[in-house]
């Protein structure tokens, strides 16, 4: 049963304004601060918080029962982005007073959320839709929908699109609002990765994350929008971009150790893979050459006989060409045949990176094989043909260090013929992401 009207509506109208400069502080934090404050942000806002809590207290003719101050109360302490038992008890009462307080129960399940209780901030965010359509529940429950235990795979993927849904409703109901922007960005980076990297649905987050920033200034100082875009920067192999969106994570959040260790990882990778590049895997002259020697036609497997079939279906007459001769781009009737010199794999795994090349005099090219099963890789020496390879010349810069080189991507391992053999389909497997939502 909801509650009675407020005895002191003033005291009540003092209590909500302090809560909200509260958050004010938090969310516009840097528009009054430098990024080289960042560090200092957790404490200042906890610091914020012990003052409107004794500003709260200091209010006289409080109706210190009633469901509303109860709510602000708890509101004010789920400031933090730490879990607040505090918090979840003032909350709690709350609801129980006024079951249609739908901001208590939004407060609530965030602090479920903190808690680490996934499915107990579902049912919150889910019964305060049932009082009330409104876009904080809907942004929440996008949010936790992705993090729901599941029995199955088919039910995990159910949950994303039904995130995608969720917070598209949000953004519908008020297309100004960045946070909706940003849990929806968050919901189709999440799809991306678990429906066959549709690179149209990597479109759709990076432009959900643009928004994000085009309509709230504040989403630009959110870290996890900087890793979690920077994380799909690095899969679509924009090195440069991935590497100023880790670094600009960690400059907002100095105490969040994730996304300098990103960030490091991937410098490591460009240093180790351009090395390699470079010294042509450390393989000698005449080893080279005797490796070179060994390549044949019949190597070419399904790819040299016209066998080939392209993404089409359709079979496909491929021209073996050298590395050196392809274009930027997708070489379309082409194929490639080299020696594998080395390999590399990180710590994320994806992608499966080796060194190619045809020439002793030539370059070595870098292939990146993505959603290969981990178990799945090529050994130096081994014969590799690339049909209709996708050619990228890059030139990263970042932090006074210079990388060059050239790279084939490959989406499949399925696509490869090795030492004459196409691939079998244990040798696939889904990329998964690592991806932030400490901040959604």
């Amino acid at each position: 049963m909801a509650e009675e009207e407020e005895d002191n509506p003033q005291a009540r109208r003092s209590l909500q304004e302090l809560v909200d400069q509260l958050y004010h502080f938090r969310d516009h934090y840097f528009e009054s601060h430098s990024v080289e404050d960042a560090g200092k942000k957790q404490q200042d806002v906890r610091e914020e918080m012990e003052k409107t809590l004794k500003a709260m207290e200091a209010i006289e003719g409080l109706p210190q029962g009633q469901a509303n101050t109860l709510m602000l109360k708890g509101k004010a302490l789920n400031v933090s982005p730490d879990y607040s038992a505090q918090a979840e008890e003032l909350l709690s009462k709350a609801v129980k007073l006024d079951p249609e307080l739908v901001e208590a129960w939004n407060q609530l399940g965030e602090v479920y959320w903190k808690k680490g209780d996934i499915s107990a901030a579902h049912t919150c965010f889910s019964g305060a839709l049932s009082h009330c359509k409104n876009k904080v529940s809907l942004q929440n429950l996008s949010m936790v929908l992705r993090q729901l235990r599941t029995s199955s795979a088919d039910e995990h993927a159910q949950n994303v699109m039904d995130s995608v849904r969720q917070a598209k409703l949000a953004v519908q109901m008020d297309v100004r609002d960045g946070r909706s922007w940003y849990v929806l960005g968050n919901a189709y980076l999440s799809l991306f990765f678990n429906s066959g990297q549709n690179p149209k649905i990597s479109q759709q987050a990076l432009s959900a994350y643009a928004q994000a920033e085009k309509v709230d200034p504040t989403a630009s100082c959110n870290p996890d929008l900087h890793l979690n875009r920077a994380t799909l920067y690095k899969y679509e192999e924009n090195y440069p971009a991935a590497l100023e969106g880790f670094a600009r994570a960690g400059a907002l959040d100095p105490a969040w150790p994730e996304p300098r260790q990103r960030e490091q990882h991937l410098v490591d990778f460009l240093e180790r893979l351009t090395g390699l590049l470079e010294n042509k895997g450390k393989v000698k002259g005449k080893k080279l050459q005797s490796m070179l020697g060994s390549l044949r036609p019949s190597q070419l497997g399904p790819c040299g006989d016209g066998r080939y079939q392209g993404p089409s279906g359709q079979k496909v007459e491929l021209e073996q060409r050298p590395l050196n001769t392809l274009r930027a781009g997708v070489n379309a009737g082409t194929v490639v045949l080299g020696k594998v010199l080395f390999s590399l794999t990180t710590e994320e795994k994806v992608p499966f990176t080796f060194g190619l090349t045809d020439s002793a005099e030539g370059s070595v090219f870098a292939v990146t094989v993505y959603n290969m099963a981990q178990s799945w890789g090529v050994l130096i020496g081994d014969a590799v043909a690339v049909p209709e390879p996708h050619l990228r010349h890059h030139h990263v810069q970042h932090q006074g260090k210079s990388f060059a080189f050239s790279s084939i991507r490959v989406e499949t391992p399925l696509l490869l013929v090795v030492n004459g053999k196409v691939q079998g389909s244990q040798s696939q497997a889904a990329a998964t992401v690592a991806y932030q939502a400490q901040s959604e």
